[in-house]
C-alpha cells in the first residue's frame, strides 16, 4: 500500500517530527473502528445523493468500492499490516481513493473526522454492548446452571464474614443472578444513549450541506440524532457511561471470586476448584492456587482504572473537540476485553468447581446460625421481639458454655431462661424449619428457591428471544 497521504496537508509545508507522527498516529488500536467506519461511509455516500453532491450513479460506483475493500478485509487477515496510515478515517479514505480516483475525495464533502469518528464510535459501541449483554447471560445461566446442580446444598451465610443463617447455595447464586440482571439493565440504558446519531454535525459548527439527517439515522439503525453539534463532536459522556457498566460489572465478579477464593480454602473447605481452573505453586507442591478467581478480582481495578482516566481526561476539557479525546478508544477497548474475557473465565469457573457436600452440610448446622429462629419462635409465643432477642442470647451463651449447639440444649436449660419455650421448640430449631420458614418472596426456602430458578431460566429465555 503506497504512503497514507494524511487528510490535512495542505496548511502545512514541512513533514511532522517522526516522534511526534507516532505518539499522534491511532491507527494502530482505533482499526477496531475498520467495519463501522466503512458502514458509516457507505451510509453518508448515500445522504450527499439527496443533497445533490452525489449523483445516483457516483454513489453507487461508491459504495460498491467501500463494500470491495470491506470484504477485502474479511478475507485478509493481514489487510491492515505495514499501512502507514495516520487513523483508520484516513486508511479507508486512501483505500477508497486508490479503487475511484476524485470520487473516493469526494466522499468526505461536509464531513468531519470530528464526526466521523463519534459516529463509528457509537457504532461498534453499539455492537459491542449487544455482544457483551450476551456474555452476561451466559454467565446469568452459569449461575443457574450450578444452582440447579446443587439444589440440596445448605451452606453458611454470613454478615462480617461471621456465620450468620444457613442459606440454600441456590440463593447464594441467585444473588449473583440479580447482580448481573442489574447490570444487563444499565446496559439496556446504556445502549439507548449510544445510539444517537453525531453524523452531520461536521467539524463543530454544523453540515453546510442539505443532508438529511434523520433518513441517515435511520439508515444506520441510530434511534436518534444529536441536537447540538458542539455538544455532539464533544459528547464522551456514553463512553464514561459505558465504562460505569463496566466497572460494576466487575465489582459482582470481583465479589463472586471473593467469595469462591475463601470458600475454597482449607478453612472453609466447602469448595474444591476444578484442574482445569487452577494453578500450582512452583515450591510447594500440595497448593492448588485459585488463580483464575484472583485474576478476575485483580481486572476489576483495571477497569476501574480506565473510568477513572477517562473522566480526568475529560473534566477540564474545552468545547468542542480536542485531541485528549482520542484517549476514550483504548479506554474503552480495554474495558471492553477485561471484562468480557472475565465474564468467560467466570463461566468457566462455574462448571468446573464441586462442592464438598458433608463439609456444607457441618457449616451449616453449627455456629449457633438457628438462634434468630429461636427468637422467632418466642415471639409466636407472645414475647415482644426485644425481649425474645435478649433472652436468646442469654441462651446462646449458656449453649457456648457447654459447648453444645441450641437444638443439644436439654429442655429444662431452655426453660430456665424462659418458661415460653417447650419441646416443638427442637422442631422449630431444625435445619429444614429454619429454611422453610423463609417463605417470602426472595427468601431461602426450598419452595421459594426453586420458584425463583424457573423464573430466573423463564427471564433469560425472553431476554435471548428480544
Amino acid at each position: 500500500m503506497a504512503e497514507a497521504k494524511n487528510l490535512w496537508g495542505g496548511r502545512f509545508s514541512g513533514k511532522a517530527d517522526p516522534g511526534f507522527a507516532a505518539f499522534n498516529n491511532s491507527f494502530r488500536f482505533d482499526q477496531r473502528l475498520f467495519e463501522a467506519d466503512v458502514v458509516a461511509s457507505m451510509a453518508y455516500c448515500r445522504a450527499l445523493v439527496g443533497a445533490g453532491v452525489f449523483t445516483e450513479d457516483e454513489s453507487k460506483t461508491t459504495v460498491a468500492a467501500l463494500e470491495q475493500i470491506l470484504a477485502a478485509q474479511r478475507q485478509n487477515a493481514d489487510y491492515f499490516k505495514d499501512a502507514a496510515a495516520e487513523d483508520v478515517h484516513s486508511f479507508v479514505e486512501t483505500k477508497l481513493v486508490e479503487l475511484t480516483g476524485d470520487l473516493g475525495r469526494k466522499l468526505h464533502t461536509g464531513r468531519s473526522r470530528n464526526d466521523q469518528v463519534a459516529t463509528d464510535f457509537r457504532l461498534w459501541l453499539r455492537q459491542s454492548i449487544d455482544s457483551l449483554a450476551t456474555q452476561l447471560r451466559q454467565t446469568q445461566s452459569a449461575l443457574v446452571d450450578f444452582a440447579d446442580a446443587n439444589l440440596e446444598i445448605v451452606i453458611p451465610g454470613y454478615t462480617h464474614l461471621q456465620r450468620a443463617q444457613p442459606v440454600l447455595l441456590a440463593h447464594w447464586c441467585l444473588a449473583y443472578f440479580e447482580m448481573l440482571a442489574r447490570d444487563q439493565a444499565r446496559l439496556t440504558d446504556v445502549r439507548r444513549r449510544v445510539n444517537v446519531l453525531p453524523l452531520g454535525s461536521a467539524a463543530l459548527a454544523g453540515n453546510s450541506f442539505a443532508i438529511d439527517r434523520e433518513t441517515l439515522a435511520a439508515d444506520l439503525g441510530f434511534d436518534a440524532i444529536s441536537q447540538n453539534s458542539l455538544d455532539a463532536v464533544s459528547d464522551r459522556d456514553f463512553c464514561v457511561d459505558f465504562l460505569s457498566a463496566c466497572s460494576l460489572i466487575m465489582v459482582h465478579l470481583s465479589r463472586l471470586a471473593e467469595d469462591i477464593i475463601i470458600y475454597s480454602t482449607t478453612e472453609f473447605g466447602l469448595i474444591e476448584l476444578g484442574d482445569a481452573i487452577a494453578t500450582g505453586s512452583s515450591l510447594m507442591p500440595q497448593k492448588k492456587n485459585p488463580d483464575s478467581m484472583e485474576l478476575v478480582r485483580g481486572k476489576a481495578g483495571r477497569v476501574f482504572g480506565d473510568l477513572m482516566g477517562l473522566l480526568s481526561t475529560l473534566k477540564g476539557l474545552p468545547l468542542a473537540y480536542n485531541k485528549d479525546m482520542q484517549e476514550d478508544k483504548e479506554a474503552v477497548f480495554d474495558a471492553l476485553d477485561t471484562t468480557t474475557t472475565s465474564l468467560q473465565v467466570t463461566q468457566t469457573v462455574l462448571s468446573n468447581i464441586q462442592i464438598n457436600k458433608e463439609r456444607a452440610s457441618s457449616a451449616a448446622v453449627a455456629g449457633y446460625m438457628n438462634a434468630t429462629e429461636l427468637a422467632d419462635y418466642l415471639v409466636r409465643k407472645g414475647m415482644p421481639f426485644r425481649d425474645a432477642h435478649e433472652t436468646v442470647g442469654k441462651v446462646v451463651v449458656d449453649a457456648i458454655g457447654k459447648g453444645v449447639e441450641l437444638d443439644q440444649l436439654p429442655l429444662e436449660d431452655f426453660r430456665s431462661h424462659s418458661d415460653l419455650i417447650e419441646g416443638d421448640v427442637y422442631t422449630a430449631l431444625a435445619l429444614d424449619a429454619t429454611l422453610d420458614a423463609k417463605r417470602v418472596v426472595g427468601g431461602t426456602s426450598r419452595t421459594t428457591v426453586a420458584t425463583a430458578l424457573a423464573e430466573a431460566r423463564d427471564r433469560l429465555t425472553g431476554e435471548a428471544s428480544n
